[in-house]
């Protein structure tokens, strides 16, 4: 990256539902680190990206170990995101699904550029008490 890239975790915590438009990111509801296991609640964090322009980035989602409907542990989710822009907002996110129960635990967000990790935050699913 140039002298002039640089990489802000912009929010953490409890967003909007998100549509899955790459183009808009989802509003924060709640900056934090502790999320109630509720169906359909929506964490993640922003990242901010300057000087990324043309780059690709390896996001990984390291989870608690539940299992998928054949009964096989669900590996951790990862993918790619092509950064378009030069000042770019990235989203990276989840939801809790049913059941609940088995998304207890810590969640680990992470972001990196050619094996460089460039932003990461930790998540606590916890039993909802409300």
């Amino acid at each position: 990256m140039g002298s002039r890239a640089s990489v802000r975790l912009e929010s953490h915590g409890i967003y909007e539902a998100w549509t899955g438009d790459r183009r808009r990111v989802p509003q924060i509801l709640e900056f934090t680190e502790v999320v109630p296991a509720r169906l359909g609640i929506e964490f993640g964090c922003v990242v901010r990206l300057r000087g990324y322009k043309g780059k690709v980035l390896d996001w990984r989602i390291a989870h608690p170990p539940f299992r998928d409907r054949q009964g096989r542990r669900t590996p951790d989710f990862t993918g790619e995101e092509h950064v378009r822009t030069n000042d770019y907002a990235f989203y990276l996110g989840d939801t809790v699904w049913e059941p609940c129960a088995d998304k207890l635990g810590d969640w680990t967000m992470s972001v990196a550029c050619r094996g460089e990790q460039l932003a990461a935050v930790t998540f606590h699913v916890v039993p909802d008490s409300g």
